[in-house]
């Protein structure tokens, strides 16, 4: 069942002269009744670099995660499986249903989309669930713990039929797990929204999954509301005013953003500056890096602001909470302005998170407390 479509289809595409167009001519050319599948237009994407899609007649579409070249034809419900493709491509008929989701980032965008129901097996178990939809289904067994991405349950995945594995970034430690789960005919799927540039890019990876679940305008209308809040904050002269983002770990090192990380790049888009330039090592990929006490106190004293990032350690509620884990922040500008602020626990898992959040970030820095924040509270 895993096929692609031959070499030959794209230069065919060619001098049928219809590569590359918004559409596609009905005229029926030799070359073009010889093709398996005729090309009509591919999406056009704002911001995401990290996969592709591709559209044919008949309403099939392909799509391509770029990371690690993977392709994926959809034969929609009706539809009958096109002959002559190659066997490195993976056919998934609609509906798509029992899936494994290890990548926790994707459950938000599959429940915005209405396509829980698509995913019959977790890799989280209920208790480190945050969406509420997700612990629900769980607690009604209508999605099961199948282990983590490292150990997969296979004999619960086999015997209950799964259909198809989506997985994070984690996974390329764990190349077994591929050829298992590839060996016993689950095809895996990885979603790579954490490598994309733009913060945006992330939340465009739900017209990917809306494209597996053949909801692909409830996937645009759904990213187009993130776009126009990044729109609207920057209509707005940004403030400049500098914030450090960070958390304190038990043996008092300080874990930042690396200055080329999405987080740093979302403070810049709502109007502000991240306040550690040129940290770390843009090409290594890592997220985070931890910083002595004294290089903190050092370079983020005078920060206009200060947000703790809550997804680690539960976070804080008050200041009191705050100086009992790092009692040299009494010293900090923002401390003493009463400018401090604690992210959500929910905001990593809540992948859709990203536009509110940068308007979150964009009311903080403009003082505009005229509408209650998302992802975003002030520490008292």
């Amino acid at each position: 069942m895993i096929r692609t479509i031959r070499n030959g289809m794209i230069a065919a595409l060619l001098i049928a002269g219809i590569f590359g167009l918004s559409g596609c001519s009905r005229n029926s050319s030799a070359a073009e009744q010889e093709l398996p599948l005729v090309y009509e237009d591919s999406l056009r994407l704002q911001y995401a670099e990290n996969f592709s899609i591709d559209y044919y007649a008949g309403g099939y579409s392909m799509i391509t995660t770029k990371r690690d070249g993977s392709r994926f034809l959809i034969v929609p419900e009706q539809a009958e499986t096109p002959e002559g493709v190659e066997e490195d491509i993976v056919i998934l008929k609609q509906p798509i249903q029992d899936i494994y989701l290890v990548a926790s980032a994707v459950m938000d965008m599959f429940c915005q989309l209405d396509g829980l129901d698509a995913i019959s097996f977790s890799g989280q178990k209920q208790e480190n669930w945050y969406i509420k939809d997700a612990k629900n289904a769980m607690a009604e067994g209508r999605l099961r713990y199948a282990g983590k991405y490292n150990r997969p349950d296979y004999e619960q995945l086999v015997s209950r039929g799964c259909r198809l594995a989506i997985e994070n970034g984690m996974i390329t430690h764990a190349p077994e797990v591929v050829e298992k789960l590839e060996d016993f005919g689950i095809p895996v799927l990885m979603e790579a929204s954490s490598y994309e540039a733009h913060p945006l890019g992330r939340v465009e990876w739900i017209k990917l999954f809306g494209a597996l679940l053949g909801k692909e305008e409830a996937a645009e209308r759904i990213f187009q509301e993130q776009a126009d809040i990044l729109n609207r904050i920057s209509e707005d002269q940004p403030s400049e005013k500098t914030v450090a983002f960070f958390f304190v770990s038990s043996n008092g090192m300080v874990q930042v953003r690396q200055s080329s990380d999405y987080i740093p790049r979302m403070i810049e888009l709502a109007g502000g500056r991240y306040v550690f330039e040129n940290l770390g090592d843009p090409e290594s990929r890592k997220a985070t890096m931890n910083m002595q006490a004294e290089e903190f106190y050092h370079k983020a004293r005078n920060a206009d602001f200060l947000i703790y990032n809550s997804s680690i350690d539960g976070g804080i509620s008050t200041m009191k909470e705050l100086l009992d884990k790092c009692e040299f922040l009494e010293d900090f500008q923002a401390v003493k302005e009463g400018n401090v602020w604690c992210t959500s626990n929910d905001m990593y898992q809540q992948s859709l998170s990203i536009g509110y959040l940068m308007e979150d970030m964009h009311r903080m820095l403009q003082g505009d407390d005229t509408s209650p924040m998302h992802y975003l509270f002030e520490v008292q």
